[in-house]
């Protein structure tokens, strides 16, 4: 199936390994131009030329905190200054500590909003006015089946990344009309390094090995396993593309059947 989205620009955050990267090879191995962004240089670089060589597509790495306000502003010029502009932005980011509500200070709060909410919403402002003008857009927010169904002690990702559905939802209504989709994947347990150093902490907190965690969950998953980053990724991609343009303000989980609710 051709995606139609050759040669679009596709801005993609937290790219240098887990979801990210996944996405970003993804949307690369469809003819897209990838700009891919995250803290740690060596990674970074290591990813791009990665993703370059599977598919030999234009790859952009560009080192910055989305948690910075500064670093998004200078990674969004960057890849405007390399690309001329950005079609399809896809926000994610690290997920704020573990815990529980009386373990957590203010700063534990502000530090998990600014994380998980506030870099969607800074970057979707500076790359909003683009896309309106082209009349044509797709924005996709990675967030977690926490906004179906919250997961124990992450109370500050559960809190953060619903307030992302919540914007998504209000924007996606003010922008169709624009030719601007904006819509929410909700990844379940996936076999990434966050997911690997969750089962670490609990395991270590229960005593337990961290295989018999990881057992303990995919037990809990209709599809009786954890998923891939590259299942993800091809979501993603469709909801990126030009085949999706009537799909719009949706959150979709993609977690095995894990989230049991009718919506």
């Amino acid at each position: 199936m051709d995606l139609g989205i050759k040669d679009k620009v596709a801005l993609v955050a937290a790219a240098s390994r887990g979801l990210g990267k996944a996405t970003a090879l993804e949307l690369s191995k469809e003819g897209a131009l990838v700009a891919i962004a995250a803290r740690g240089e060596a990674a970074l670089r290591a990813a791009a030329q990665e993703i370059h060589e599977a598919t030999g597509g234009r790859v952009l790495p560009v080192r910055a905190d989305v948690s910075v306000a500064k670093d998004i502003e200078r990674l969004v010029k960057a890849v405007e200054k390399e690309f001329g502009h950005i079609d399809i932005l896809v926000n994610n980011a690290g997920g704020p500590k573990p815990g529980q509500f009386t373990d957590m200070s203010d700063k534990d709060w502000l530090d998990a909003i600014n994380l998980n909410l506030m870099s969607a919403i800074r970057l979707i402002r500076l790359v909003l006015p683009g896309m309106r003008e082209r009349h044509w857009g797709r924005i996709v927010n990675i967030v977690s089946v926490s906004v179906k169904q919250p997961i124990p002690n992450l109370i500050l990702s559960n809190v953060a990344r619903a307030g992302v559905v919540a914007m998504a939802k209000t924007l996606s209504d003010q922008v169709a009309a624009d030719g601007i989709t904006v819509n929410n994947v909700c990844p379940g347990y996936t076999l990434t390094d966050r997911v690997w150093n969750l089962a670490k902490s609990t395991a270590e907190a229960e005593g337990k090995p961290v295989e018999e965690v990881l057992a303990q969950w995919e037990a809990t998953i209709p599809a009786r396993r954890l998923g891939k980053p590259e299942e993800l990724a091809a979501l993603i991609t469709f909801l990126a593309s030009e085949k999706a343009a009537y799909i719009t303000g949706t959150t979709i989980p993609i977690d095995g059947g894990l989230v049991r609710s009718l919506l």
